[in-house]
């Protein structure tokens, strides 16, 4: 049996950066270390949305560490604070937007390695 170490500073080198926030995958299959998973670490500037995408291919699970965010999942809306849990199903349009005055950040898991994103118009 084999295991995988991803260090912060691999990781903090891997980092996505966007007008809206950051992106830090931190274990799926692209990135090497993972075969049924991806993780990731999410930043959103206060006032900003990352773009309203969908996935086809898993549900995602979202765990807000810090911050507050509305997400919008098809025409429902929820408030998420710090600590809260939100599972969004395969296939449903969503978005999250930052309503606080502090980078909201959380944490993404995926039930596979090779997670989808289907960006969906307004």
């Amino acid at each position: 049996m084999s295991y995988t170490l991803r260090t912060a500073e691999q990781a903090a080198q891997a980092t996505i950066v966007e007008e809206w926030g950051s992106l830090n995958w931190l274990a799926s299959k692209p990135i090497g270390n993972a075969e049924g998973v991806t993780l990731g670490h999410v930043i959103v500037h206060p006032g900003c949305a990352n773009p309203r995408h969908l996935h086809h291919a898993s549900e995602e699970v979202l765990y807000l560490l810090r911050g507050r965010l509305e997400h919008t999942m098809g025409s429902d809306q929820v408030i998420l604070e710090a600590g809260d849990t939100l599972v969004v199903p395969a296939h449903l349009p969503h978005q999250a937007v930052n309503v606080g005055e502090v980078d909201a950040e959380m944490i993404v898991a995926y039930p596979t390695g090779l997670r989808d994103f289907v960006p969906v118009p307004q």
